[in-house]
């Protein structure tokens, strides 16, 4: 397929997208005012009641735009991926209305990601050398973790859009590049103009929250373009645009765990939650994690136009270390100008 045709359609794409998902907010938001108001609690960031579910705006308009353009440049979107996707949103709306207990929850969520890891072609491998059985199970758990971590990690005010933008932009220009198959693609370009869409909504003070019915099927989206950049060989690329989250998020339930503390349960303890516990501003968080993301997507960039193993690993040291900077950053308390120094 030539790539060089399909340009424009990117373009439409998260332009479409995000035009839709703004508009679905404008018109959903007073629904969700009056029946699914996420109020504050001690392990929130936010202080007053806030309406949460524009995520089924996101998702609408991330799958409705893809759908359109499957049908235009005759793309091969499986099936699948949108049945699972739409299945763990529904999964995610009834948890924002009425809380569903951990292990259903998890049972149901491994049920999406199964679906998609399971029924993709047996072909797509990242280690080869790794037993075909063994590598599907790995990728099962890890895609279990990253659809969950999106939705721990969305806890602050236009933090996920932070975080999705870069990501689904370096995927899109990946896929720019010729680098990339076309399908993966589309589904990043509408994804990232989705969440263009839904940003200003969401910046601080926000008026709007994803819900789970927006942050877990992001994370199934998101998890399954990154997984396509691994499988195209391009995993340096596919661990550096997530470090960020998957830092912040792991070295939590490690330190959690190694804590004994109820890792299951809700908490504010993510570096991003300490860093405004610890002075910084919600919009000083978001604009940090949003020029590590940056980074880190030039990275990614620069690891798939090189191609190679040795410059993977000095740009993986790389975004490892600015990720480390970022979290010991957040974990350490902001000094005031002002302050005296001792």
């Amino acid at each position: 397929m030539n790539l060089l045709s399909h340009r424009p359609l990117l373009v439409l794409a998260a332009l479409a997208a995000s035009v839709i998902s703004a508009g679905l907010i404008v018109l959903l938001r007073p629904l969700l005012q009056r029946y699914a108001l996420a109020r504050p609690n001690a392990r929130s960031s936010h202080v007053v009641p806030t309406p949460q579910g524009a995520g089924i705006a996101v998702i609408a308009a991330t799958i409705g735009v893809a759908c359109v353009h499957e049908a235009a440049a005759d793309l091969q979107i499986p099936l699948v991926l949108f049945g699972a996707t739409i299945f763990i949103a529904a999964t995610g709306f009834v948890d924002d209305v009425r809380p569903i207990p951990v292990l259903p929850r998890l049972l149901l969520q491994a049920a999406a990601v199964a679906a998609v890891i399971f029924t993709a072609p047996a072909d797509l491998r990242v280690v080869p050398a790794i037993p075909f059985a063994l590598e599907r199970a790995g990728l099962l758990f890890a895609g279990l973790w990253f659809v969950n971590l999106v939705n721990f990690m969305d806890g602050l005010d236009l933090i996920t859009a932070a975080e999705v933008v870069p990501v689904s932009a370096a995927i899109v220009l990946v896929g720019w590049g010729g680098d990339l198959p076309l399908t993966p693609t589309i589904i990043a370009a509408a994804l990232c103009g989705a969440m263009l869409g839904f940003a200003p909504f969401n910046r601080p003070v926000a008026r709007v929250f994803l819900g789970d019915v927006g942050s877990l099927p992001i994370g199934l989206l998101l998890g399954w373009c990154l997984l396509e950049l691994a499988w195209h060989r391009h995993i340096a690329a596919a661990l550096l645009l997530p470090l960020y989250y998957l830092a912040d998020a792991t070295l939590t339930l490690l330190r959690r765990i190694a804590r004994r503390e109820p890792f299951w349960a809700a908490h504010r303890t993510h570096f991003y939650q300490r860093a405004t516990d610890n002075g910084y501003a919600v919009i000083e968080v978001v604009t940090e994690v949003f020029a590590l993301n940056i980074v880190l997507a030039v990275l990614a960039l620069v690891s798939v136009w090189l191609s190679s193993v040795a410059a993977d690993a000095v740009l993986l040291a790389l975004g490892a270390a600015a990720v480390a900077w970022l979290l010991h950053r957040f974990s350490q308390r902001k000094i005031s100008p002002a302050s005296p120094r001792v």
